[in-house]
């Protein structure tokens, strides 16, 4: 009996070394391995295997949201990191006399603010949604905003500029994401990520 036990296991073992057959979706994930985004260390990553079947339009649809939730991770850390830091807009938030040096970092803010200005923040980031971050003329790439009004200069750079920045927005995108997600976690535990400036 034990014997066989060991047998059965080393039989398992062994099976471990013998190549696999190729998956037949592997095709349809080299289509992707050469898109921008799709570098070292990782190469093209796709745990989820959402884009596994190639479809492209898939694929564009992924890209354009992780840009611009990438933009907004971006913006929503620079703003933690600023209101941590004491800057505050002057006068009042509302006309109750709430003052913007009154309303705490993170969620506290919310419990802070009136209903009514919760609204007019959310009505706000709704109007930019519907009106404003979208891509109305087709643009250069997936995720162009420009929309033939906001240009600052990118038509004057060549190919290879325009690839390495876009480059650089994807990955600090990506960074941007993983950041706020940890300042807002750490925000409902209690624990400040941002060190503790001693006075002088």
């Amino acid at each position: 009996m034990k014997t066989a036990a060991i047998l059965a296991s080393l039989i398992a073992t062994a099976t471990a070394f013998v190549p696999s057959k190729e998956a037949s979706s592997s095709t349809a994930l080299k289509a992707f391995e050469d898109e921008l985004g799709a570098q070292p260390p990782l190469g093209f990553f796709d745990p989820l295997g959402l884009v596994s079947d190639g479809n492209e339009e898939k694929f564009n649809r992924l890209r354009y949201v992780e840009l611009k939730h990438g933009r907004i991770s971006m913006l929503a850390v620079v703003g933690y990191l600023v209101a941590e830091a004491g800057i505050r807009l002057p006068g009042n938030i509302d006309y109750s006399g709430l003052a913007f040096a009154d309303v705490p970092n993170g969620f506290a803010a919310l419990n802070t603010i009136s209903g009514a200005g919760v609204c007019q923040i959310l009505a706000f980031i709704g109007f930019l949604e519907l009106g404003i971050m979208k891509d109305i003329t087709g643009g250069e790439f997936v995720g162009d905003f420009r929309n033939g009004a906001f240009d600052l200069g990118w038509d004057t750079f060549d190919e290879e500029t325009k690839l390495k920045k876009r480059a650089i927005e994807l990955n600090q995108g990506r960074a941007a994401m993983m950041g706020i997600l940890a300042l807002m976690v750490h925000d409902q535990l209690g624990v400040s990520l941002i060190p503790s400036i001693p006075s002088p």
